[in-house]
């Protein structure tokens, strides 16, 4: 081979591998970063953001700039739901299905042990007390092919950092790794945590313990330092998408909050300025874990732009349910998610309605809202499609749709679409709409069944959002049109039911009773 020839066959090697590179380069840069930035027990109101047509007073209390900056950068969602409690929305999340299917439909914590509240009217069913897990030996749990796994095998550093609440006590599932996380950071089987202060080394008893079941675990090196645990999470979260940096791969960060959930403490930080402008010393400190929550979401977008990857990263901000409202903060319970009714554990839009915001830079056009609803198992077939994994199987079936068209401007999934909530069990506390119930949502038209004793509510949600007009009595018709809906879906679903102690049999499903 001649000199010259050589030097045209080692240029076309060259060349082709450059191609290659390149093409890589390119397929890898088109993979997007994700964010799911999740807070726990966050209310529509909590927010300097208003979500609805108006500012009200609470939107006027908060100062959240991190969420003012996602929504101008981003679409605001005005209607978008998860179910009332924690456990039922993150096992919809991980897992794509509807609470009545995965029967995740209470808190869990021990296993094995329901955490159902008493009645004296009605028993409740063996529900899935051991949360979801990626594995079908488990009794009492719900075995599905798991989000962040899909992802995993799909070339994403898999991160999560914060609140799990997969997997109750002693299940492979308590610890986010067996659930298809490379990395967790202070996860665990608990759903709240014993303090937020470091000084109280985040609810362990002693400095580098874990102390079950609401110490948390995983972040002893802050143990008895003045910080709050909402910012040790965000560094620690800088940390590990750093990892993924250098790895040169695609991070999913499942950003995910212990605040606000209780108990209420103050992070310092912010805590005076809400003292000063005269708030009740409860209300300050709930004010300062919300901006404290918020700072979290202002720092993680600043290293984005540190870093140079903003454009290739998706935020999704959501919370898991309503806002906390049953003890009087500031004097009057059940008000703090005005004007919508109630709160945490309420069938009422206060328990289900969450401030939603998603950033997708090239494809989600800044400062737009969507009106149209959705429901937090969607979010598992839509981060799915956002990362371009089209081709996956799983175990279970997925109820969840995905919203990318409403992202993109190109169609809606809520036409002619209803959406259900299925609680058959007793949270504890009592309050407005919180009970054994079944819900539906269709059009404007939501309809709410009760267990205890066979009754029905029926609100039109666009002409009363604070579902102060019962319209059951004026409107038989539509009851009788949407209990049927419900009575047909749960049914399609196999959902269980609250058994009457009275009889020793079943409740009667909502379209069995008119």
């Amino acid at each position: 081979m001649t000199s010259r020839l050589q030097a045209y066959v080692v240029f076309g090697f060259l060349a082709a591998f450059l191609l290659v590179s390149s093409c890589v380069s390119v397929e890898k840069k088109e993979q997007p970063n994700i964010i799911l930035f999740l807070v726990d027990d966050m209310g529509w109101q909590d927010t300097s953001v208003p979500f609805w047509t108006e500012k009200t007073p609470y939107n006027e209390i908060y100062n959240t700039p991190g969420m003012e900056r996602l929504a101008s950068e981003g679409m605001m969602f005005t209607q978008a739901y998860a179910t009332s409690v924690c456990s039922p929305t993150r096992i919809s999340l991980m897992s794509g299905m509807n609470a009545a299917r995965h029967r995740v439909t209470n808190w869990t914590l021990k296993r094995n042990v329901s955490q159902d509240g008493k009645s004296k009217i009605l028993d409740y069913p063996q529900w899935n007390v051991n949360g979801v897990q990626a594995t079908d030996t488990i009794e009492r749990s719900t075995h599905a092919t798991l989000l962040p796994q899909i992802l995993k095998n799909n070339g994403y550093y898999t991160i999560h950092c914060g609140k799990a609440h997969f997997g109750a006590v002693g299940t492979p599932a308590a610890d986010p790794v067996n659930c298809g996380f490379d990395v967790n950071i202070a996860g665990h089987a608990a759903g709240g945590l014993g303090s937020y202060l470091g000084t109280k080394n985040f609810g362990n008893k002693e400095q580098g313990a874990h102390t079950l079941p609401w110490g948390v675990p995983g972040l002893e090196k802050y143990h008895g330092d003045s910080i709050f645990i909402t910012e040790a999470l965000t560094r620690e979260a800088i940390q590990a998408m750093n990892v993924a940096h250098q790895k040169n791969k695609p991070f999913y960060l499942y950003m995910s909050h212990y605040a606000i959930h209780v108990p209420l403490e103050a992070d310092r930080r912010f805590y005076q300025k809400y003292i000063d402008k005269g708030l009740p010393e409860s209300e300050a400190m709930y004010a300062s874990m919300i901006e404290a929550m918020d700072q979290s979401l202002v720092d993680l977008m600043k290293y984005l732009d540190s870093e140079g990857i903003a454009e290739n990263t998706i935020v999704l901000f959501m919370s898991d349910n309503g806002g906390f409202s049953l003890h009087p903060r500031s004097g009057k319970q059940h008000t703090h998610n005005k004007p919508l009714n109630s709160g945490k554990g309420s069938a009422y839009e206060g328990g289900i309605r969450e401030p939603m915001i998603v950033k997708w830079p090239g494809k989600v056009r800044p400062k737009t809202k969507c009106d149209d609803y959705l429901i937090i198992e969607d979010f598992y077939p839509t981060i799915l499609e956002m990362a371009g994994v089209n081709d996956y199987k799983t175990v279970q079936p997925i109820d969840g749709k995905s919203f990318v068209p409403m992202l993109k401007g190109k169609g809606t999934t809520a036409r002619e679409r209803d959406l259900f909530w299925h609680f058959p069990n007793n949270w504890g506390p009592t309050g407005p709409g919180i009970g054994a119930t079944s819900t539906i949502r269709s059009g404007d038209w939501k309809l709410i069944y009760w267990y205890k004793d066979q009754s029905y509510e029926l609100f039109n949600i666009q002409d009363d959002i604070g579902e102060l007009s019962d319209l059951a009595e004026q409107e038989p018709e539509k009851v009788k049109e949407l209990s049927k809906k419900l009575g047909n879906y749960l049914r399609s679903v196999n959902a269980q039911r609250p058994i009457l102690k009275s009889s020793g049999q079943k409740v009667p499903w909502p379209d069995e009773t008119l």
